[in-house]
């Protein structure tokens, strides 16, 4: 049962780690297509107009990859894990089926609308289409970020017959707290992704001397969402989504800070390596009392270490430390990468600052490397536990499916998803080194 477990979870994993990388990118390049295409609609700006079509080009592509990889995972929630299905099903499928129902459904219609209707539908509509591929993608993200926040932090549930968890209230699940503040913080890091690809290919361009005046507005754009994004991934949404963690899963909290022993006025790692076995930090940097003041707002307040809660429900304390360090790491630097360039753009110097430019582009894959370990935190450190406080991992499994069929099938997967990603890496490449149409005048003449 053990090897079936642990074959399930790294199936699921991995299927999911890979799936979300499209997510990530339809939600973060949907708020600029649309803003795209209104600004060209209201203004006649055939520029913007182009600008958006580029965007939707890309866009198409990270959504048509992201329902193939979707799919299998819904899938596996029978085959793999027929007891949280038997069991949690009649919660969790109500948020699912409106993602599928409304957000899905709006998403691939208004996408196909924008994609072919230009000639065909009045300019209002057509860039109302753009708005509401927009909705679409994020109203799909919030469905499913309540799923995941339910099985954070149940609420609105009661318990059936045979112990199976039926749903009381549709609005509880929906307008949880928990869920909206983890849906905020999940947007701003998608936010975070397009804002760097943006800024990223037109960084491309100009030290390429091609698509100028497109450039220019790649660049713009995205440093100013970039920076208004990564603000805001701080605070509010960072700051009150640990809360949340601090009052609903605080031995996550102290997993993901590598505090073993509970303290009064405990300090916030900033670096360290974490020794279970000594339950220690090695070689940590600390910035007193800080930890205290983050998750309490008192310096002095007491915070419940990894060492006070039994031993069968701490997560996995390296990997939840190890994720939750990089995604704060890269955050920190988005931040300040974000800033400095904001401060170059007001000055009137990005454009020629060819070392920002090259930094813009070069940052462009690790957002999603961000938003992956984020996703590692809140998961890891869930664990033992499934469903939080009500149904653990192993005893979620399907009781008929050995270990070794699940690893048949992760081979499979990993051979199709290598296609696939190589398939998608070079589509995506081949459309940005096409451009989004002809070259301007030379870069060098402009700049």
């Amino acid at each position: 049962m053990q090897s079936a477990v642990l074959a399930d979870r790294i199936q699921f994993a991995f299927t999911i780690m890979f799936h979300y990388l499209f997510p990530i990118g339809t939600m973060g390049l949907a708020p600029f297509i649309a803003c795209y295409t209104v600004k060209g609609t209201w203004k006649r700006d055939e520029g913007a107009l182009r600008a958006a079509r580029f965007w939707a080009k890309i866009f198409t592509l990270n959504f048509t990859i992201g329902v193939v990889t979707g799919i299998p995972m819904e899938f596996q929630f029978g085959t793999n894990w027929a007891v949280f299905s038997a069991r949690m099903g009649s919660v969790v499928g109500q948020p699912l089926a409106l993602e599928g129902i409304y957000a899905f459904f709006l998403e691939s219609i208004f996408l196909g609308v924008f994609l072919y209707g230009r000639r065909f539908v009045p300019p209002a509509l057509y860039a109302a289409s753009a708005v509401a591929l927009w909705a679409g993608s994020w109203l799909s993200g919030f469905f499913i970020v309540a799923t995941n926040a339910w099985m954070q932090h149940p609420v609105g549930f009661r318990i059936g017959p045979g112990g199976s968890v039926e749903l009381a209230s549709l609005p509880a699940l929906l307008l949880s707290p928990f869920a909206w503040w983890q849906y905020a913080h999940v947007m701003t890091g998608a936010a975070i992704a397009g804002a760097f690809v943006v800024a990223g290919v037109g960084a491309y361009y100009l030290l390429d001397g091609r698509h100028f005046d497109l450039a220019i507005r790649f660049v713009r754009a995205g440093v100013i969402a970039g920076v208004v994004a990564s603000v805001v991934a701080v605070f509010p949404t960072g700051d009150a989504n640990g809360s949340e963690i601090t009052q609903s899963q605080p031995v996550k909290l102290a997993a993901m800070e590598g505090l073993f022993q509970t303290q009064r006025g405990a300090p916030l790692a900033i670096l360290g390596m974490p020794d279970v076995q000594h339950a220690t930090l090695i070689d940590p940097l600390y910035v007193p009392d800080l930890l205290s003041f983050l998750a309490y707002g008192n310096l002095r307040a007491n915070v419940k270490g990894i060492e006070s809660y039994p031993a069968d429900v701490r997560p996995p304390v390296e990997l939840t430390y190890y994720a939750y360090h990089v995604m704060v790491g890269l955050g920190t630097i988005f931040a300040a990468v974000m800033g400095i360039a904001s401060l170059l753009l007001a000055a009137g110097r990005l454009y020629r600052a060819r070392w920002m430019l090259w930094l813009l582009m070069l940052l462009m894959p690790f957002p999603f490397i961000a938003n992956e370990a984020g996703w590692m935190v809140t998961e890891v450190g869930r664990q033992p536990w499934l469903v939080y406080g009500l149904l653990r991992t192993a005893q979620a499994v399907s009781p008929t499916v050995a270990g070794g069929e699940t690893i048949f099938t992760i081979v499979g997967f990993a051979g199709i998803y290598f296609v696939l990603g190589v398939l998608f890496l070079v589509l995506v490449l081949r459309q940005i080194g096409e451009g989004p149409g002809a070259d301007e005048a030379p870069a060098a003449a402009r700049v």
